[in-house]
């Protein structure tokens, strides 16, 4: 049965979607089978998947508002290597239309519950803010991954994030928790850096993948050919980084299901 993780941090411009994109991407490489949601208006982990946001016939607007069936929706084996559901501007209006629903926080989870056992991995890349998209995403997940730069202001967005996982665990989804914090945009020759990084060893320690994902100009440049990194320039630092990340992640998740096994 898949693991579900939302990727989210509700500050912008941490490396959100170019986190859910390419640990997507670099879980695919390591056989295991991805479904990736696109959870964000803006659309581009759908353009970063090689998927046209302009041409969507069904997006996931479709499936949180009951017009289609989860099957009808996925697109399979994008030009990314895994499975998505798509997201474009449409999706702005899902949200007005659930705060009058019932039971409109559940409406993702009972959705995914079809196609679980089809996946290693379901990862969704949330918006940047906590709106009802997110708590859909919070709701649906098992684990969160929390990328963040390593500085100042993300730390105090960090504490608000932490408080907002804490409430949906303790009001829908008890099983939910922080499954790691990745460290992106990561510059060892800063001060600053290093400094953050401390503290976040510190306080939330084995919390924090060893992993760091660095300041890497093909990882930036792969979305603009609508590919993840892996596929731009798989010997990028990026790319290697990811694949790591990846790999990180893969042992976790076989610890927990070994340990859930009776001796």
């Amino acid at each position: 049965m898949a693991k579900i993780i939302a990727v989210t941090n509700q500050k912008g411009g941490v490396g959100k979607t170019t986190t859910c994109v390419n640990l997507g991407a670099s879980l695919t490489a390591t056989k295991r089978k991805v479904l990736v949601i696109d959870l964000d208006p803006q659309g581009n982990a759908t353009m970063g998947s090689g998927v046209d946001k302009h041409s969507l016939e069904l997006s996931v607007y479709d499936l949180l508002v009951g017009n289609a069936h989860i099957y009808d929706i996925i697109q399979k084996q994008t030009p990314a290597g895994y499975d998505l559901i798509p997201a474009n501007g449409d999706l702005t209006a899902a949200e007005v239309e659930l705060l009058d629903s019932d039971f409109k926080e559940l409406r993702l989870r009972n959705t995914l519950n079809d196609v679980r056992e089809l996946y290693d991995y379901i990862l969704i890349d949330c918006p940047p803010s906590l709106n009802m998209l997110t708590v859909n995403a919070l709701t649906a997940a098992s684990g969160v991954v929390i990328p963040m730069q390593c500085e100042y202001y993300a730390l105090e967005g960090l504490s608000a994030l932490m408080s907002t996982i804490q409430q949906i665990s303790e009001r829908v989804n008890p099983a939910l928790k922080v499954e790691g914090i990745i460290r992106t945009m990561f510059d060892p020759r800063s001060s600053l850096t290093r400094d953050v990084s401390e503290q976040l060893n510190e306080f939330f320690g084995d919390k924090v993948y060893t992993t760091v994902i660095p300041r890497n100009v093909r990882l930036a440049e792969a979305p603009s050919h609508g590919l993840p990194v892996i596929m731009y320039d798989r010997h990028s630092k990026g790319a290697k980084s990811y694949l790591a990340l990846a790999g990180e992640i893969n042992r976790k998740t076989k610890e927990e299901r070994d340990a859930l096994i009776p001796a």
